[in-house]
């Protein structure tokens, strides 16, 4: 059985961030996660069987101050977890890359292919969620970040969501949907068509902006956010099997 147990990225600057990397053959997946999430989610955990069922390498990782990583959460920004994710590619990632990022993480691969886009193979956005500090808040709690006030939302569950300003300002200073993306890999894009936080519009909208002339959309039908079901699991993969060809 092969080696992917708990590792850390020592850097001379910032937290140690938690990893987890398969080796094997070229193009590596690079699976980014959502807003608070982690790199051991369903999604993950069956991209990283798949790439081993082909023999791929492999990476993942964890957000400083999210899963096993180092830091406060609440330090963590947008533009802070790009750097991660862009350190995390130039140290770690193997040749090419297919870089996979579930909804915000989908906002942090589009940023990694405008940085990388010699290393980015392809990318696929599941549920991606770019620019949702401006789509995502009412004006008046923008108002409130704006004024440097952190944000708690309770779940029934228990759980709580935090936004804080120095993520929000970040958030806002990367914005991608006003003007085209000069991203020309191929892009493919899954959405449920019951999401509740990131609408199917928003999916539409980063496909037109895109200027990559191979971009695919896939709707889910009565998928919601997570798609963790198994068939959207499975849909998820159908899409990335075809992408393992070796970019002309």
């Amino acid at each position: 059985m092969e080696d992917v147990s708990l590792r850390f990225h020592d850097r001379d600057n910032g937290p140690q961030l938690a990893y987890k990397f398969r080796e094997g053959a070229q193009p590596t997946i690079l699976f980014l996660p959502g807003y608070a999430s982690d790199m051991d989610g369903s999604k993950a955990v069956a991209l990283d069987a798949f790439a081993g069922r082909y023999g791929l390498s492999m990476l993942r990782f964890d957000y400083s101050g999210t899963g096993s990583s180092e830091g406060s959460f609440e330090d963590g920004t947008l533009g802070r977890w790009i750097d991660e994710a862009t350190l995390m590619l130039d140290e770690l990632a193997r040749g090419r890359v297919i870089a996979i990022g579930s909804s915000m993480g989908g906002w942090i691969a589009l940023h990694l292919a405008l940085r990388r886009p010699e290393w980015i193979a392809a990318l696929v956005g599941i549920a991606a969620a770019p620019d949702f500090t401006d789509w995502g808040y009412p004006d008046h709690l923008k108002q409130r970040l704006a004024a440097g006030e952190t944000l708690r939302r309770e779940f029934p569950d228990g759980g709580a969501q935090v936004t804080t300003s120095g993520f929000w300002s970040s958030g806002q200073s990367l914005r991608l949907l006003d003007s085209e993306i000069a991203i020309d890999c191929p892009v493919r894009l899954v959405h449920g068509d019951r999401d509740d936080d990131v609408p199917l519009d928003i999916a539409f909208r980063l496909k037109d902006r895109l200027h990559s002339r191979d971009v695919q959309l896939t709707v889910i039908k009565d998928g919601g956010h997570r798609l963790s079901e198994p068939h959207e699991i499975d849909a998820i993969l159908r899409m990335v099997e075809p992408l393992l060809e070796p970019a002309s």
